[in-house]
């Protein structure tokens, strides 16, 4: 098949379910997710920690640790295959080569006994059958990719002789060794100071440009991919409860969990303000509130958010929300 008669969805993630078996209970980590991806489109992915956010990339890649987590229904479908139904041979055989991942915390994921220059060839010689020397010569290339200084002397360094955001380049080259239809980045500038964000940000939007990737971006700062997201799932308690293209989205929310995350958000017009902040915490996933699992923490909480789940409203073409009242929300503006 050629490149023009590909489909131009990538990623298709449908009523995809995750538990987690614990001694406390069953913990309904991701509870019928769905979106999909096109080829060159930023999907941003949002929401607090415990949303459900990371373990639905992990169950798209295949590396949910199991047990205790649990894929338990839906589909995965990349490029029309279900990734759920592939072996594990054939599902390693598409990591790295067609779908990778960039993960949060570069320090731990890289292997701190072996030189940057060897994890990089590693991707060569296992997957194309390149030599050593080839292999390392890639390894420079791509280095010099991501923007890294001296990358011919760095490329026998140590992980730990990287900073921070030298090490989250490395991994970015990682990712994108083996040119991949698809990239899924997990809060890719966490613990990064702002100024080394924006680098790795505008690095990743280049590459995706230049690639045509699809890309979806992890995180829980809204702040961040504003300006570089297509559209935007925002997820809270395991479930997408707001899709919309970004800068509708921005201009005027639809459900009152994501207008509680953009008021969250410092502005330079508000110096000197109390900082919003959500009240409450989110749900124990053991235990999610019937109704509305936002209820809890929803300054426009009636009784029908305490007794009936919301579907997935369409308030637009594009646009979906699940809150009852969504049209209240979105006249706020």
């Amino acid at each position: 098949m050629t490149a023009d008669e590909q489909p131009a969805t990538l990623l298709d993630v449908r009523d995809l379910h995750v538990e987690f078996r614990t001694r406390d209970g069953v913990a309904k980590a991701v509870g019928g997710v769905s979106y999909t991806v096109e080829a060159g489109q930023t999907l941003a992915v949002l929401g607090e920690s415990g949303s459900g956010k990371s373990v639905t990339a992990q169950a798209v890649m295949g590396i949910l640790d199991s047990p205790p987590g649990f894929v338990t229904g839906g589909e995965v479908l990349f490029r029309g295959r279900d990734l759920l139904r592939m072996g594990e041979e054939q599902r390693r055989r598409v990591r790295g080569a067609e779908l990778a991942m960039i993960f949060q915390d570069a320090l731990s994921s890289l292997n701190p006994v072996m030189t940057v220059g060897a994890q990089l060839g590693e991707m060569f010689e296992v997957h194309q059958g390149m030599s050593r020397k080839d292999a390392r010569a890639r390894a420079v290339q791509l280095m010099e990719r991501v923007r890294i200084p001296a990358a011919a002397d760095r490329v026998r360094d140590y992980p730990h002789q990287f900073s921070g955001g030298m090490r989250q380049r490395i991994m970015i080259a990682m990712a994108l060794a083996l040119e991949p239809d698809l990239i899924i980045a997990d809060e890719p500038t966490t613990a990064l100071d702002v100024t080394v964000q924006a680098q790795v940000m505008d690095l990743l939007a280049e590459l995706q440009r230049e690639f045509n990737m699809g890309l979806i971006l992890i995180t829980h700062d809204l702040g961040v991919v504003a300006d570089v997201a297509d559209k935007i799932a925002v997820m809270y308690a395991g479930r997408i409860v707001e899709t919309a293209p970004v800068h509708d989205l921005y201009a005027a929310p639809a459900h009152p969990y994501t207008r509680g995350l953009l008021a969250s958000i410092p502005r330079l017009d508000r110096k000197g303000r109390e900082l919003y902040a959500i009240k409450g915490l989110p749900p124990n996933l053991t235990d999610i509130p019937s109704g509305c699992p936002f209820n809890p923490r929803c300054p426009r909480a009636r009784d029908i958010c305490r007794t009936d789940r919301p579907p997935l409203f369409t308030v637009a073409p594009g646009r979906a929300s699940a809150c009852h009242f969504w049209k209240e929300t979105l006249d706020e503006g």
